[in-house]
């Protein structure tokens, strides 16, 4: 047959779009059918090498799974662009390349969790089909006629099919992805946190500064939390049949539905995490208050026996994380978290459980959407970022960050205003000082710390004429220990160098 290439193109690259409809809109019907593009662009995350994650939190921060979900439909849409393009002269390829694309498809999907196989492959090969039936309407067997007049209406015809059926999988697809979202805030605010038996106060006016733009809060809200994991699409656990194992070297294997977890004596905590890819200056980093069981408590209810050297977190998605044992014990009291600021955990934050283990970065420590604790040695196991180049053991360094001005700003203050934050969790923040200039260090103000687990505040007040300037900023922490002013990139075990801006006083 004769069809127009770019015509062809575009049928390609619809019929690949009502592919990937179908299956965002299944998974957001039933949570027991992955999305395929999660599931591909979790493949895709779990290949990559160490600087490609690097790359991609530095270019996109926290919006580096959207990017990639976007991604991998764009790159599914080129290539359907092809595909048609190809298809009017080898009649057999569509089948053939929608076959591929459904094998890949299902080896990738039966990798995640909390499915039913049997349906998740009954919806790719449904997806599949469709494509294939898709681009065989859009291109039918027809010769394109070689009057103009004649080939007028025909071309009318395919535009009205193809902007039909672009705008059905448009539809499809967003509102699947709306239902993914909207099903796991449902299950999240169908669980009341319980009070807890501990409780923290709220922070008090000395342990924030006021009135000070940019200056980032001292306890974050949920929604502005940061958030870095390898899951394209939030798992949905079922809080119902979710539960906790704690296996391994124990004496007694010991499970907790969530009903059993809550009942449990429960205490508050403002803790600091941070990812170990935030850069200096970076913004992966945040302070909440988190309630939970101690793990200590659960872990001695099990039994830890003699030899076990590392605490192992899995996840339902299968990430896992490891630290040293010995480190649950030694006063940094982590907590197998179930609420953040006064709330149930957000599904994005690790509804129903997580661990929060102050002092560690993330992909050692703070397992998510957490499902079973291992006591195993320290080489029986190695976490999910281990391979990959990064450190087994990970303490946060000891860091500070200036938040106003923000760098490249023009400010109109007299006196000019640096203030930021400072964190060093398990050890506290001791002294904040800057430079302006290049000028003598100048000790600034502190917020009054709300643990030694939890940033604080900092600023100071200084004379700055008009024109050009520089400030960088240092802390010291509770041990004694200033912030070195050699700069490295975060791998493998986290950026260190003082953050520094330019920024113009007016």
């Amino acid at each position: 047959m004769t069809v127009s290439p770019n015509r062809a193109g575009a049928a390609g690259a619809i019929s690949v779009g009502v592919a990937f409809a179908i299956t965002e809109l299944v998974a957001g019907l039933t949570d027991r059918v992955p999305s395929a593009i999660a599931a591909v662009g979790g493949v895709v995350i779990d290949w990559s090498p160490r600087f490609v994650k690097e790359f991609a939190i530095a270019v996109f921060g926290t919006a580096d799974k959207g990017a990639l979900a976007i991604g991998t439909v764009i790159v599914g849409l080129v290539i359907g662009w092809f595909l048609g393009r190809a298809t009017p002269r080898r009649p057999w390829l569509p089948v053939s390349a929608f076959g591929l694309f459904a094998a890949l498809g299902i080896i990738a999907a039966l990798g995640e969790p909390l499915i039913n196989p049997l349906l998740t492959v009954l919806t790719i090969l449904l997806a599949a089909a469709s494509g294939v039936a898709v681009l065989r309407i859009l291109l039918n067997d027809e010769e394109a006629p070689t009057d103009a007049l004649a080939a007028d209406p025909q071309r009318r015809q395919f535009i009205a099919k193809a902007a039909g059926l672009g705008t059905v999988a448009a539809v499809a697809g967003l509102g699947g992805r709306q239902l993914i979202i909207a099903r796991s805030e449902e299950v999240r605010q169908s669980v009341a946190l319980p009070v807890a038996e501990l409780t923290v106060a709220a922070p008090p006016p000395e342990a924030q500064f006021g009135s000070i733009p940019d200056l980032t809060p001292i306890v974050v809200p949920n929604d502005q939390f940061y958030r870095i994991d390898t899951a394209l699409v939030v798992p949905r656990p079922d809080p119902e049949s979710w539960r906790l194992k704690i296996t391994g070297m124990v004496d007694r294997e010991v499970q907790l539905s969530l009903d059993e977890l809550m009942q449990r004596p429960l205490y508050e905590q403002y803790v600091t995490i941070s990812c170990v890819s935030n850069e200096v200056g970076g913004d992966l980093v945040g302070n909440a208050k988190w309630t939970g069981a101690r793990l200590v408590d659960l872990l001695d209810e099990a039994g830890v026996q003699a030899g076990a050297e590392q605490l192992v977190g899995r996840s339902v998605d299968g990430w896992t994380a490891g630290f040293p044992v010995e480190l649950a014990y030694d006063g940094r009291d982590p907590l197998l978290a179930i609420g953040m600021n006064g709330e149930p955990l957000p599904p994005r934050h690790g509804f129903p459980a997580r661990l929060i283990v102050p002092g560690l970065y993330g992909y050692v420590s703070a397992t998510k959407w957490i499902e079973e604790i291992e006591l195993t040695t320290w080489d029986g196991f190695d976490g999910y970022w281990i391979p990959r180049g990064w450190a087994k053991e990970a303490p946060v360094k000891t860091q500070s960050r200036i938040d106003h001005p923000r760098n490249g700003q023009t400010v109109a203050e007299d006196p000019l205003i640096l203030a930021g934050v400072a964190w060093a969790p398990t050890r506290g923040i001791d002294k904040v000082e800057v430079q302006f200039d290049d000028g003598e260090w100048i000790e600034c103000r502190l917020s009054a710390p709300l643990s030694d687990k939890a940033w604080v505040q900092w600023k100071v007040e200084i004379p700055a004429p008009p024109g050009a300037h520089q400030a960088r900023v240092r802390a010291t922490d509770g041990t004694g220990y200033t912030q070195t002013a050699t700069r490295s990139r975060p791998a493998p075990d986290g950026a260190t160098g003082h953050h520094t801006i330019n920024f113009e006083v007016a």
